[in-house]
């Protein structure tokens, strides 16, 4: 099976006209996703999120080979291709979703869904969910964590900059709790593409 995923990052203003206007620091961007957007593989997904190679490439196989429910299909091979367009910031999260998407799109057992959250501590340690691109240069540090679906356990952490661990503790907890969201949007965008077939 082969997946290809766009993810594509658009700048969303911080005091942008959405229906969830971003706070200070403590919301999340628009979200936007649509699927089966290639003809020839079996799945595809395009995750819009207000989006070192090698790095982030393992980081997010090792994530879905966390939950992807290999043994159903031994001896199967499962390549997600993720295409960056734009980064406006908190890129490893916005393609841990669009993973996450075009393997459902694609059919692919797995024990959960996964979400990516990103969270930034600036230099007086506010926590800001979902940083944009020069929320990120500014930040002391910067923290992404994968989340299933079922228990909003931790998967997979990638962190950057220096944090003490009451903060560790804090971005986590954020990042559980807007996973909520992560997963809501998931569930409608799903119901959406269903009910129109």
């Amino acid at each position: 099976m082969e997946e290809e995923m766009h993810t594509d990052a658009k700048i969303r203003a911080e005091t942008g006209t959405g229906s969830s206007p971003r706070g200070p620091g403590c919301s999340l961007r628009h979200f936007a996703c649509e699927q089966n957007l290639l003809s020839r593989p079996d799945g595809s997904a395009s995750f819009l999120q207000g989006v070192a190679e090698k790095s982030r490439e393992r980081l997010i196989r090792n994530t879905c080979e966390a939950v992807v429910l290999g043994t159903l299909h031994p001896r199967t091979s499962i390549t997600v291709v993720l295409q960056v367009v734009s980064d406006a910031g908190s890129l490893l999260a916005c393609c841990l979703n669009a993973a996450c998407m075009a393997l459902v799109d694609a059919g692919v057992p797995m024990r959960a869904l996964f979400c990516g959250v990103t969270c930034a501590l600036d230099s007086d340690g506010t926590l800001m969910l979902d940083p944009t691109s020069k929320q990120e240069k500014e930040a002391r540090a910067v923290l992404t964590f994968a989340l299933d679906s079922v228990e909003r356990k931790l998967l997979m952490s990638s962190t950057k900059g220096l944090y003490s661990d009451a903060e560790l503790q804090q971005c986590l907890a954020a990042a559980q709790a807007a996973s909520q969201h992560v997963f809501r949007f998931y569930r409608e965008s799903l119901q959406r593409r269903y009910s129109k077939s």
